[in-house]
């Protein structure tokens, strides 16, 4: 089943390359950013069900696995769950280990993650109501919005901040 994405493919490119992929060509992007946002798509619900459950054991699951991802990129379940079942597949192309672009946006979501399962342990309700605001924000801008908060962060604190605002969703050409 092929998702397909409403996005300019202007969009789609800036967020490829925000992610760290500058060398993907401009006509390959559509199939780069729909790879890309295979790990989003899959922690959108598990994100949405531990807000609802309000469940410490599984933010720290999710804070563990996003730090794993980030810390190392070569063994990502998400990137070999998705070349095994979809690269390939329609000109799919094979996820790659994330650049630090990437990885950034994956420790920072970790971070998040740990710290609203910390908070829900320890009965801290309003501390995990603020990260968990932020991090439904940022999940929700990328999911909706192709807009990637923790790379954006990433290119500013390199000083690449002209950068950052060219790969902004909302930039053009």
């Amino acid at each position: 089943m092929t998702v397909q994405h409403p996005v300019a493919p202007t969009v789609q490119s800036n967020f490829v390359k925000q992610q760290g992929f500058d060398h993907v060509p401009d006509g390959a992007c559509s199939s780069h950013f729909s790879a890309l946002n295979f790990q989003p798509r899959v922690l959108g619900p598990l994100v949405a069900l531990g807000l609802i459950m309000k469940s410490s054991a599984l933010f720290l699951a999710l804070g563990v696995f996003q730090w794993w991802n980030a810390l190392l990129p070569a063994w990502n379940p998400f990137d070999h769950v998705y070349n095994l079942l979809f690269a390939g597949r329609g000109g799919r192309p094979k996820l790659t280990p994330a650049p630090a672009p990437r990885r950034f946006s994956m420790g920072m979501a970790g971070s998040f993650m740990l710290g609203i399962g910390a908070s829900l342990a320890m009965g801290w309700s309003a501390a995990a109501l603020v990260l968990e605001i932020f991090l439904s924000v940022a999940l929700a801008a990328l999911l909706f919005g192709s807009f990637c908060l923790g790379s954006t962060i990433f290119h500013i604190l390199k000083g690449r901040a002209a950068f950052a605002r060219q790969t902004l969703p909302w930039a053009r050409g």
